[in-house]
């Protein structure tokens, strides 16, 4: 006897990677030499003395022990010094903040702490699949906005405005953009602003990637009277190699930080206590940490670059994160189709840009987390 599943899982797939790693993993095993081009894994290590923050605080007393929900004072205290110097941003280190095990958690936990079934979404097109999947999760209907390269990947205010927005209660934006890695600037966060607080619509930046090949990080909350309807989440995964650590942030007004704790509370019983250690040490890292990693990331672009030109493919070059979001050539047909020949044929896999959405159709996405050295072989494998 089979139970059946809940109908909530009626509109959500499992996840694309989940799945096409599965086929990777088999074509490896079967002998082909795979170069995984697709997912946005860090390769790289964190700095070293993370890992010995780590180690040394496994033998504290209370290294074993449930810890609070709303983390150590010590992390906390070093997320607020990290928003400080590096995005302008004051927050009061124990009601603006509150550490996640990875801000994927936080989509979840945002999206059960604000939204009853029926309430409606902005979600982006292109987009990170799991603000679908999430919103479904919870009942709530995704009302998409499309982005195109017309508008540099920017909501098109003009033609939201025209839309019945009324059932509207949550907009996810991600800026720098994945998986289109355009960069919003101050203006543009305030013209997000200021329509979250016309529409009355609780804003959430997601920004994992803002230290990756962007001169000028930016938070939303850099804003004037950004706190009133917007909250932001971070992430050391991508800025720190730590993406297996599982340590986000989210970061906004006590009110929402209290309401999203709510249902944090019941669903863990806090951090790892060597994890949020190492988490507060690495926040301290300075200007040497990001020249060095991005030094690394514009070599593999550098690179990568030359490789989507071999395909055929046009990109845009003034853009942050760690992905190259690339346009087909003309007559290149499906995406999907396309990466599946290259992967069947070269052994090399790279991202369709359609599971990011309909405007995605006719892109593909590179992951910069693949050594010079693999770049390279892959560029071998069509000469």
């Amino acid at each position: 006897m089979i139970i059946e599943s809940a109908n909530r899982l009626n509109q959500t797939a499992e996840y694309y990677f989940s799945r096409k790693l599965k086929e990777v993993r088999a074509l490896a095993a079967q002998g082909k030499p795979i170069i995984n081009m697709g997912i946005g894994s860090p390769d790289l290590p964190p700095p070293p003395h993370v890992i010995d923050a780590l180690t040394k605080a496994l033998v504290d007393g209370p290294a074993h022990q449930y810890q609070s929900y709303k983390g150590l004072p010590e992390l906390t205290a070093a997320m607020s010094d990290f928003y400080k110097q590096q995005y302008h941003v004051d927050l009061d280190a124990e009601t603006e903040i509150l550490p996640l095990m990875g801000s994927k958690e936080g989509i979840m936990h945002i999206s059960m702490a604000f939204l009853n079934p029926g309430d409606e979404v902005l979600i982006p097109n292109p987009g990170y699949p799991t603000y679908t999947s999430v919103t479904h999760l919870v009942e709530a209907e995704p009302v998409y906005y499309n982005l195109d390269a017309a508008h540099n990947w920017m909501p098109d205010f003009e033609s939201l405005s025209q839309r019945d927005l009324s059932k509207v209660k949550l907009m996810w934006v991600n800026y720098p953009h994945m998986p289109t890695g355009a960069k919003a600037s101050k203006a543009d966060f305030e013209k997000l602003i200021a329509f979250a607080k016309a529409n009355q619509i609780l804003l959430v930046n997601d920004n994992p990637y803002s230290f990756i090949l962007n001169e000028n990080p930016q938070s939303i909350l850099a804003v004037e009277g950004a706190k009133e309807v917007a909250i932001e989440l971070n992430s050391l995964s991508k800025t720190f190699n730590m993406s297996g650590w599982r340590v986000g942030m989210l970061l906004g007004a006590p009110e929402y930080i209290n309401t999203v704790l709510t249902v944090k509370s019941n669903m863990d019983s806090g951090m790892f206590y060597g994890i949020q250690k190492g988490a507060a040490a690495v926040l301290k890292e300075g200007k040497e940490w990001f020249q060095s990693l991005n030094e690394v990331y514009k070599s593999r672009r550098e690179l990568m670059w030359q490789f989507a030109e071999i395909l055929g493919c046009s990109y845009d070059k003034d853009t942050a994160g760690m992905f190259i979001w690339a346009k087909l050539p003309e007559g290149a047909g499906d995406a999907e189709a396309f990466i599946d020949d290259i992967l069947i044929n070269k052994s090399v896999f790279i991202t369709p840009g359609t599971i990011f959405g309909s405007q995605g159709a006719g892109y593909i996405r590179f992951s910069l987390c693949v050594t010079e050295e693999k770049i390279k072989e892959a560029i071998s494998r069509f000469k």
